[in-house]
């Protein structure tokens, strides 16, 4: 599943951060509030983690990342792009390249060798924390919030988006339901 701009309004949608993101792009002029346009670098970095986080089923795109990070709070945003710039200089250091430049795998053990797998997240905390704060629970949130990818996890009608009365009618089905 290709994930598309739609399905990242609709996630913002679903977490309140459209209301914002729209107002403020009405109220600035050059999008100096977030710095203007992300830079490609920076929507290749956050592509690549996505990758790696989100399940196989999905195919992340610059379109959905650029779209959804793009539309959080200017603030929000910001932190985002900065953790991502340190992650970024961060595999340049320990790997000689750029994150997005890794293999699947070199990214997966990157990660993995700082501890954002095992982490807590802290927006204050160490890089790993950081990281797991603001990159990769946001590119989750944005794909569980947004329509097609709830349903990934069984999610048929996410808080914010309509299913309508038949949804509302019928029990999970067989595939929705976690074994305990």
């Amino acid at each position: 599943m290709m994930l598309t701009r739609r399905d990242a309004l609709s996630a913002l949608l679903a977490g309140g951060g459209l209301g914002i993101g729209i107002s403020r792009m009405s109220l600035d002029d050059a999008g100096a509030s977030n710095g203007g346009q992300m830079a490609s670098d920076d929507v290749r970095t956050l592509v690549a983690v996505a990758d790696v986080v989100y399940p196989s089923e999905v195919t992340p795109t610059g379109e959905f990342v650029e779209n959804y990070v793009g539309g959080l709070p200017g603030p929000r945003t910001q932190a985002v792009l900065r953790t991502v710039r340190s992650l970024d200089a961060h595999a340049r250091r320990e790997r000689g390249r750029p994150f997005s430049a890794l293999s699947e795998t070199q990214r997966d053990a990157l990660l993995r060798s700082m501890g954002v797998d095992r982490t807590g997240s802290d927006p204050e905390g160490v890089l790993s924390e950081r990281i797991r704060y603001y990159v990769v629970n946001q590119l989750l949130y944005g794909l569980y919030t947004s329509p097609r990818g709830s349903t990934l996890v069984g999610i048929d009608n996410p808080v914010g988006h309509p299913g309508g009365y038949e949804s509302y009618q019928n029990p999970p089905s067989e595939s929705a339901s976690v074994e305990r």
